[in-house]
């Protein structure tokens, strides 16, 4: 192999993270959905030739972690030289069904016609078909409820567009212009990479091929030698999703965590069999989940490629939960079993480095689908709540956390191309778990719906809070309301014009004992409106 010095590694690493971050800016810009072009539910990524990511842009963990299935899963359907696929079997390296994802196979000119890598976009589609418009039904049985399952199939062949896959795929949703819109600014997203890498095949020939390894090594002994700091030992938590869509029982979720010298293993051995609804994971978001958990105990400035996944391993048995067998119903175990599985190693972490792990943050996505069955609109929104408060400050207020890492809709945008009214979108005061630091607060969202539509929350933290860390105490729970009467935490209704939906979102658990906290920050929470004298 060639050998890099330091300076060029850098340069060339990069160099190639530039290339998955202007692939990200294509995909948003190109977009047409505001789902993607506002809330930025999209993920870009750079693969080299044997499948290992070399480099992705900054965009949603639970994308990204589980990009490397979906790029095996295209290697063993023969990929030539102008070819993309399209993929979003979860069975078959993808996620869950609206997450579509195109992998395109790289030959530019300057590699002679040698594939010398692969640019993946993936991008949630507001509508892939299935029952419900939205294609998220909160009591979806199985999987083709859920929409189209594509396995690896080539959407591009040569260069040229297969038409009858594509129009296979358009058949079969909602809104196929928006859709078709959408593949295209995905299309171009990858052929950007395409161009972006010629350019510096052709600036440093076999050096760039070699830089693939180089980076990949060196992020592997940055998470290694990061990993050797960490206690030895085995530390276990529990936690639980709260039904499935079908029953109302708690799922359970156990995990392991043994520290081994540089390596990390995950064992999901007593967690749940499979269940009838749609919150099984694939095995794939289970372990995009432990890899964010790790990048967040470890530096984080380490740059994210395959390097910093090969010293962690992670199990969980067939047939369970976390690694579900056709035909599982799985839209919700991506958004929301994912986010419950970041809570639980966290907290058998905890344990080990109490001083890097938070307390827990609002632990669901809050999905909110509205749309209608004539296929006029589909609107899809994640909604964000209160981070856990961390070891040496506050939690943050309304954000996003954990496996999800998008904005929201703007309500000008919201209200502009959907026939929905935002009545009201403010912080929720009260909703943070006191603590010497505290938790962040959730957020209030009501919207008018003024078309007859299918709506379907998936929600979590509607029975089990936040829990605070070191005496902190928990956030407040969240709660779903249809005109003014409360729902349950999954749920798909048809709702007349008119209709208000209101969803109020958790807040952060609190970190180390409420009465530590300092006066002035006392002061400063009421001052803010984060609390008022009645608390």
């Amino acid at each position: 192999m060639t050998a890099l010095d330091p300076v060029e590694l850098e340069i060339l690493r990069n160099q190639l993270e530039s290339v998955a971050e202007e692939m990200g800016q294509v995909l948003i810009r190109g977009a047409y959905s505001p789902n993607i072009k506002e809330r930025q539910d999209c993920s870009t990524a750079l693969f080299d030739s044997s499948g290992r990511m070399v480099a992705q842009a900054e965009h949603i963990p639970v994308h990204l972690g589980a990009m490397p299935e979906a790029v095996a899963a295209v290697l063993d359907s023969d990929p030539r030289p102008g070819d993309t696929f399209v993929v979003n079997d979860p069975f078959a390296g993808g996620t869950h069904l609206p997450d579509v994802t195109l992998v395109s196979a790289l030959a530019p000119e300057e590699s002679e016609g040698k594939i010398v890598g692969y640019a993946v976009s993936r991008a949630h589609h507001a509508d892939v078909g299935g029952m419900t418009p939205g294609s998220m039904p909160a009591g979806a049985r199985e999987i083709y409820q859920e929409g189209l399952r594509l396995p690896p199939v080539r959407l591009v062949s040569g260069g040229e567009v297969v038409e009858d896959v594509r129009d296979l795929l358009l058949a079969n949703v909602r809104t196929p212009d928006e859709r078709r819109a959408d593949l295209r600014a995905q299309l171009a997203a990858n052929d950007r990479a395409e161009e972006r890498l010629g350019e510096l095949l052709a600036d440093h020939g076999d050096r760039l091929l070699a830089a693939f390894d180089a980076v990949i090594d060196y992020s592997r002994e940055r998470v290694e030698t990061e990993l050797a700091d960490l206690p030895d030992g085995r530390y276990s938590a529990t936690d639980f999703v709260e039904g499935d869509g079908v029953e109302d029982d708690d799922v359970p979720i156990e995990a392991t965590v043994e520290i081994d010298g540089s390596s990390l293993a995950v064992d999901f051995a007593g967690t749940a069999e499979q269940v009838p609804g749609n919150l099984n994971a694939p095995l794939a978001v289970a372990k995009s989940a432990v890899y964010f958990v790790v990048r967040c105990v470890t530096d984080p400035e380490i740059p994210p490629n395959h390097g910093c996944y090969a010293p962690v391993s992670v199990r969980a048995p067939e047939g369970s939960l976390l690694n579900p067998t056709p035909p599982a119903a799985v839209v919700g175990g991506n958004v929301e079993t994912s986010q419950r599985v970041t809570d639980v190693v966290f907290r058998a972490l905890a344990e080990a480095v109490p001083d890097r792990v938070p307390a827990e943050g609002q632990g669901t996505m809050n999905n909110l689908i509205i749309g209608s069955r004539s296929g006029e609109f589909t609107y899809y929104e994640t909604i964000g709540g209160g981070s856990g408060a961390r070891p040496t400050r506050d939690g943050m207020d309304g954000v996003q956390v954990g496996m999800t890492n998008t904005l929201n809709t703007p309500v000008e945008a919201l209200e502009a191309e959907y026939p929905l009214r935002v009545e009201r979108y403010a912080l929720r005061p009260n909703s943070g778990g006191e603590g010497r630091h505290r938790g962040g607060l959730g957020l209030e969202r009501t919207v008018t719906v003024e078309a007859d539509a299918t709506v379907s929350l998936l929600t979590e933290r509607r029975r089990h809070a936040p829990k605070g860390l070191d005496g902190g105490r928990s956030g407040a729970l969240g709660e779903n309301r249809i005109d003014g009467e409360r729902v349950g935490a999954k749920t798909t209704v048809e709702v007349p014009a008119g209709t208000t939906v209101t969803v109020l979102t958790p807040g952060g658990g609190g970190h180390g004992d409420p009465h530590e906290r300092d006066a002035a920050a006392r002061d400063r929470d009421l001052k803010d409106g984060k609390t008022t004298d009645e608390e």
